[in-house]
């Protein structure tokens, strides 16, 4: 427990940013890579741990707070309920495997909303942080769920993207229904 007293709180100096919802264009382009890795990249990074906590959720992609760039940040658990803490600049997935499963899925985005949605069970993302050091992650549970998730996002798609038949036409109307709808 000393180390982290060391260490200071991923957001704890950022601020919360007003979240994109379904609908917004941006969440719906694919994000630019990230070629600056100065002061603003690292003031984006902690804006985007303060707004995911603040929002409650377990990963975020700069383009929910509408910044159309390559960066996800992370604080989920997997399956056995180790915790993954971490961001990563310009990531790929380099492997998505194993079983599908459909599990439950949300989306800040989407407040209030989930729907079963299927993802493979491991996922590898490789990237950079945000000193430019190589960084590779792999999961598997729910939290190779949320890798998929947030690189989705960066490539433009949402978890409804991947949903089809009565179960999209059902979150889908929701959405339209839910007091921040704007889906059309």
């Amino acid at each position: 427990m000393t180390a982290m007293r060391n260490r200071p709180i991923p957001g704890s100096s950022g601020i919360v940013r007003t979240m994109s919802l379904l609908g917004d264009p941006v969440l719906h382009a694919a994000c630019e890579p990230v070629t600056d890795f100065g002061p603003a990249l690292a003031r984006l990074v902690e804006d985007m741990y303060a707004t995911m906590y603040e929002a409650r959720g377990v990963g975020l992609a700069a383009n929910q707070i509408g910044v159309p760039s390559r960066v996800f940040v992370f604080d989920c658990p997997d399956d056995e309920d180790v915790r993954h803490l971490g961001h990563v600049v310009n990531p790929v997935l380099v492997e998505a495997d194993g079983v599908t499963v459909r599990g439950p899925e949300g989306c800040l985005s989407l407040p209030g909303l989930e729907a079963g949605t299927p993802r493979f069970d491991h996922a590898v993302v490789e990237g950079v942080t945000v000193e430019g050091e190589p960084v590779r992650i792999a999961g598997t549970g729910f939290f190779a769920r949320c890798l998929q998730h947030e690189c989705d996002h960066l490539d433009g798609r949402v978890y409804t993207d991947r949903l089809t038949g009565l179960r999209r036409a059902r979150v889908l109307r929701a959405a339209r229904r839910a007091p921040w709808g704007r889906t059309g």
